[in-house]
């Protein structure tokens, strides 16, 4: 690589820096920290690196004090490790003093670890994003031995999709006109999700279709090498079509050879692995499984309900226990000590939280009275075999309180569920 490239780039990453205006999400940062913030692509991880730039704005830095470089920029391909020196002597050549960093997408470039660790024992300020979750894996976590905080970033909550569009609740909102306002919102929010860019887009399936095919052809099929193309695209297809339902590894092998495309289990196992480490999915386990079947039979999700959406046509349903995984996924789960889980032996409970004795049923409605039934059932089945202080039924937008044989579930609309979850 050559130096100048880097000089042109620090520059413009400078007057970046400076002109972007965003909304502020709610993420705190520690002050002396240093951050990876891993999630899918346009999840608005680069948004949370102009935040922390603006900051430290306003704190007296000035901009030419930080160094803010985007490694999908096209006049970087053919970059490798042993030129990550080039960008401080690039910017050593135009300032003195040690720049603070901020560094986007920096999984593209192979051994990024090494020279991240190595900035941190120099003790520079770094700040870094990765559209990968092999990111956050132990490996890499080793390599940089605690020295950074590492963040999973999701799209928009619905409580930030709000006020990003000047939406702001007062304390009494249920009770006036922003209830309906709350309502109207749900139902984009619903469908399309939460991806900050879409908000600008009027046709969003098509931004939603073009944002996809970065994901699956960009971060799994061309960094893999996959070869079997239509096999990996089958296989996240049945997948969304499955969303609700517990999934082996083999019968979604058979989903996909049914339609006449080779492929096996090893493989079917190998694309699951590489979609959830392009943020795309994310899967949870059977509380009452034995360990072999935990790691054979899962449900999984997606990580926003638009990118489940493009693949459905009967979306209801789905999509409602799709977004109660994520709300539940961002605030339960974790890669070392999993929290978050559903209940399949005898009883079929869709999230269950052992530890907050939770239990949660997503059911679009509960209007028909055998699917009454059968959620209220489970939940009351579940409470004599594990004992409940906490069961919901999470509804499109019915409310009510039940009480049966001393369970009281609360049936609550989506809308007010997830508000009530995401309150700071």
């Amino acid at each position: 690589m050559n130096k100048d490239v880097f000089k042109t780039l620090i520059v413009e990453g400078q007057e970046e820096l400076q002109e972007v205006e965003l909304y502020q999400r709610p993420f705190e940062f520690e002050e002396e920290g240093r951050y990876v913030l891993v999630g899918i692509r346009q999840a608005g991880k680069s948004y949370l690196l102009y935040q922390r730039a603006k900051q430290l704005m306003l704190q007296g830095h000035g901009v030419k004090d930080m160094i803010y470089i985007n490694f999908n920029d096209e006049r970087l391909l053919g970059m490798t490790a042993d030129d990550f020196d080039l960008i401080l002597q690039a910017y050593n050549s135009i300032y003195p003093g040690k720049p603070i960093l901020f560094f986007d997408e920096i999984q593209n470039i192979s051994g990024w670890e090494h020279f991240a660790r190595r900035l941190a024992n120099q003790k520079y300020r770094v700040y870094i994003t990765g559209s990968n979750a092999k990111m956050l894996s132990r490996d890499i976590a080793t390599t940089l031995g605690a020295r950074y905080f590492d963040e999973k970033i999701f799209p928009y909550s619905f409580r930030e999709y709000m006020e990003a569009q000047g939406v702001s609740l007062g304390k009494e909102w249920m009770y006036g006109k922003q209830r309906n306002t709350v309502q109207q919102m749900m139902n984009t929010y619903f469908r399309w999700g939460g991806f900050p860019e879409l908000l600008m887009y009027r046709n969003k399936r098509h931004w939603l279709n073009g944002l996809y095919e970065k994901i699956i052809l960009g971060d799994v099929i061309q960094r893999n090498g996959i070869k079997n193309e239509q096999a990996l695209r089958l296989a996240v297809k049945r997948l969304a079509e499955n969303v609700k339902q517990p999934t082996a590894y083999n019968r979604l092998a058979n989903m996909v050879k049914s339609t006449g495309v080779s492929t096996n289990t090893a493989s079917i196992i190998d694309y699951i692995r590489l979609t959830k480490e392009a943020c795309l999915i994310f899967s949870i386990d059977n509380y009452a499984s034995k360990f072999v079947e935990k790691e054979t039979v899962k449900k999984h999700y997606f990580t926003d309900n638009g990118l489940l959406s493009i693949f459905l046509t009967n979306q209801d349903t789905s999509l409602l226990e799709n977004l109660c995984a994520i709300a539940l996924y961002k605030k339960y789960a974790s890669d070392d000590e999993p929290r978050l889980y559903y209940y399949n032996k005898n009883v079929e409970v869709d999230f269950y939280i052992p530890e907050e004795e939770m239990a949660i049923q997503a059911s679009y409605t509960l209007c028909d009275e055998e699917t009454r039934k059968r959620e209220v059932g489970a939940l009351v089945a579940l409470h004599k075999l594990h004992q409940l202080k906490k069961a919901v039924i999470v509804t499109y937008d019915e409310e009510d309180t039940l009480v049966i044989n001393g369970l009281k579930i609360e049936v609550i609309p989506i809308w007010k569920w997830l508000l009530a979850s995401e309150m700071r």
